[in-house]
C-alpha cells in the first residue's frame, strides 16, 4: 500500500490549442524530468516538446498520439499521459481516459469551455473521474474570472472551487493569490517560458504587491476574493473525488506561472489508484494477485528496430519483468519480458510496477487494445469503450511490388486502433474500408505508411457517412448471420472486426426509412459492447 499510495495517473484533456501539451510540457519541467521546456512551435533556437515525439506531430503543432510519461516528483510516482486535443482523434483519447484515475481539464481563459471540453468532461463524469480545471492564458486579455466560475458551473454541471486568483490578465497579468495558504505569488517573465519563473511570495496587503498592479486592478481583485470568502464553500475533498466538485487553478502555461501551484496541489488532493469492476467483482488496487489490461499500441516508437509497444494499465499487484501471466482473451500463459518504463520516445527497462503504474511491453505478444493480463485467469476488464465511425475511405496501395509492406503496415496501425476494417462481401474489389471518427485519422495513417513502412498509398472517400448494426428485436443480441434486409438506395451491408453485420448508410434520412422498412430488426447507432459505455 505505501507503493500504491504514491501513484498518481492522470490525463490532461482540453479543446484543440488550449495549451494542454504546453502545460504537460511544463509539468515535466518542474517535475525534475526535463531541465529545459520545449515549445509546441519550436524554432530553430527551440526545442521541440517531450510528448509531441512523431515527426508529423511537429510539423502540425498537433498531438495526433496519446503520450506517456513517468517521473518521480517529491514523494509521488507520477504516470502522465498527454491525449490529443482535436475531435478526429477523441478515440485515443477516450481509451487513455479508461486508464487514468483523474484528469485535469485545460481551459482558454479568453474563449471558456469550448465544444471538445464539453465532450471529454462528459466522458469523465461517466467514467467518475476527478477532475482539476487549469484556467490557461491568463498572461493574454481573458475573460472575468468570475464569469469563467459561473460558466464552469452553469453549462458543465460542476461545483468550482476556485484554489488561487489571478492577479489582472494580459499585459497586466502580474501573479495569482493562493487562497489556501493566503499568500500572493509575483513572476517573472522568462524568454519562451523555457525556465522557470522567479517567484516572490508576499502577502496580499503588502506595499509590493499594490505597487505590482494599477490601483483599480487591485481594488478589483480585493472585492472579488472577499466575495468568494464571504460565500463561505468550504473545500471538500471528497466531493472532489467524487467528481462533483473542481478545484479551480488560474495561470498560463506557457510563461510558467501558476504551474508549480497547480502540480502540487494536484498530486496532493488527487486520488491513489482505485478498484475496478470485473464482471461482478470489484478487484482492489492491493490485490496479490497482478492484473491489468492493454489500453493503447503503439508500433514504430524505436524506428530502427520496428517494434511494437503494448501499453498496461496495472489494476492490482506487482508486476515483475519476466513474469508468467495469463492472456485472457487466447487463454493461455505469456511471460511478460522486455518490460519498459515509457519517458514518451524514450524508455528503461523496468523489473517491477505496481497498481497505478503504466508499463509497455516492447514485442508481438499479439494483445490487442483491451486485453487483460491477470495471475488469476478469472479476472477480466471491459475498460475500453468502442466507437461508431463518422466517416470512410477507401486505402489503395499503389505500388504492387510493396504490396505485403502495405499489408503489414495497415495490419499494425488497425491494431493500435488508428481506425476500423469493415469488409464488404458483396464488393468485387478487396481494396480496405476503414472507418474513422474523423477524416485526419485517415491522413495519419497515409504519412505513417509512408514514412514508417515505405508503403505508397492513397486514400479515396467513401460516401458512407452513417453505420448501424441490427439487432435481434426480441432478444437484443447482435446478428451473426446475415440478414435479410431491405436496404434503401446507396446503403450497403458490411460485417465490422468483430463479424457483426452492419449497415452503412449515405445519410441520415436514410437511417428512418431503414427502420422502416425493416420491422423485425432494430437498429443502433453505436456498437454493441459499446451502448453502456459511451453515449
Amino acid at each position: 500500500m505505501s507503493e500504491i499510495s504514491r501513484r498518481r495517473t492522470f490525463a490532461i484533456i482540453s479543446h484543440p490549442d488550449a495549451g494542454k501539451t504546453t502545460l504537460t510540457e511544463k509539468f515535466l519541467l518542474y517535475g525534475g524530468a526535463v531541465q529545459l521546456a520545449g515549445s509546441v512551435t519550436s524554432r530553430k533556437n527551440q526545442r521541440a516538446t517531450t510528448s509531441d515525439w512523431m515527426e508529423l506531430e511537429k510539423q502540425r503543432g498537433i498531438s495526433v498520439s496519446s503520450t506517456v510519461l513517468q517521473f518521480d516528483y517529491k514523494d509521488c510516482v507520477v504516470n502522465l499521459l498527454d491525449t490529443p486535443g482535436h475531435k478526429d482523434f477523441s478515440e485515443d483519447t477516450y481509451r487513455v481516459l479508461t486508464a487514468v484515475d483523474a484528469a485535469v481539464m485545460v481551459i482558454d481563459a479568453g474563449k471558456g469551455i469550448e465544444t471538445q471540453t464539453r465532450k471529454l468532461f462528459e466522458v469523465c463524469r461517466q467514467r467518475g473521474v476527478p477532475i482539476f480545471t487549469f484556467m490557461n492564458k491568463l498572461d493574454r486579455p481573458a475573460r472575468p474570472p468570475l464569469d469563467l466560475l459561473d460558466e464552469l458551473e452553469s453549462v458543465l454541471g460542476i461545483h468550482a472551487l476556485p484554489m488561487n486568483w489571478p492577479l489582472g490578465d494580459g499585459p497586466e497579468f502580474k501573479g495569482v493569490y493562493d487562497r489556501m495558504k493566503q499568500s500572493m505569488h509575483l513572476f517573472e517573465r522568462t524568454p519562451g517560458g523555457a525556465y522557470r519563473a522567479a517567484v516572490a511570495v508576499k502577502d496580499i496587503h503588502d506595499q509590493a504587491v499594490k505597487d505590482t498592479v494599477l490601483p483599480d486592478v487591485y481594488a478589483r481583485i480585493c472585492d472579488e476574493l472577499a466575495l468568494l470568502d464571504g460565500a463561505g464553500t468550504e473545500f471538500d475533498v471528497e466531493a472532489v473525488r467524487a467528481g462533483k466538485a473542481t478545484p479551480v487553478f488560474f495561470g498560463s502555461a506557457m510563461n510558467n506561472f501558476g504551474v508549480q501551484l497547480l502540480l502540487d496541489s494536484f498530486l496532493e488532493l488527487a486520488p491513489p489508484p482505485a478498484s475496478r469492476l470485473s464482471g461482478d467483482r470489484l478487484i482492489a488496487p492491493d490485490s496479490e494477485e497482478f492484473s491489468g489490461f492493454v489500453f493503447k499500441i503503439q508500433a514504430n516508437m524505436n524506428p530502427k528496430h520496428r517494434d511494437r509497444v503494448s501499453f498496461i494499465r496495472v489494476v492490482s499487484g506487482c508486476f515483475r519483468r519476466d513474469m508468467v501471466a495469463h492472456h485472457v482473451r487466447l487463454g493461455k500463459p505469456v511471460r511478460l519480458g522486455n518490460s519498459q518504463r515509457l519517458f514518451a520516445q524514450d524508455r528503461e527497462t523496468v523489473d517491477e510496477a505496481w497498481a497505478g503504474d503504466v508499463v509497455g511491453i516492447v514485442g508481438n505478444y499479439d494483445f490487442l487494445i483491451g486485453d487483460t493480463v491477470s495471475e488469476d485467469p478469472t479476472i477480466s476488464y471491459h475498460e475500453i469503450p468502442r466507437f461508431a465511425p463518422e466517416c470512410f475511405a477507401y486505402l489503395r496501395n499503389s505500388s504492387t511490388a510493396k504490396f505485403k509492406r502495405f499489408r503489414e503496415g495497415l495490419d499494425q496501425l488497425l491494431k493500435e486502433g488508428v481506425a476500423q476494417a469493415f469488409e464488404l462481401p458483396d464488393s468485387l474489389q478487396r481494396v480496405p474500408l476503414l472507418g474513422a471518427v474523423g477524416p485526419l485519422q485517415f491522413e495519419v495513417m497515409q504519412y505513417r505508411l509512408e514514412s514508417e513502412y515505405s508503403a505508397d498509398c492513397r486514400v479515396e472517400s467513401a460516401t458512407w457517412q452513417f453505420v448501424r448494426w441490427p439487432l435481434d428485436k426480441e432478444t437484443g443480441a447482435p446478428i451473426l448471420e446475415r440478414p435479410d434486409l431491405m436496404l434503401p438506395t446507396g446503403c450497403a451491408l458490411a460485417r465490422d472486426a468483430f463479424g457483426q453485420w452492419v449497415v452503412l448508410l449515405p445519410s441520415s434520412w436514410t437511417a428512418s426509412y431503414l427502420e422502416e422498412k425493416n420491422s423485425a430488426y432494430a437498429f443502433i447507432p453505436t456498437p454493441p459492447s459499446a451502448r453502456t459505455q459511451v453515449a
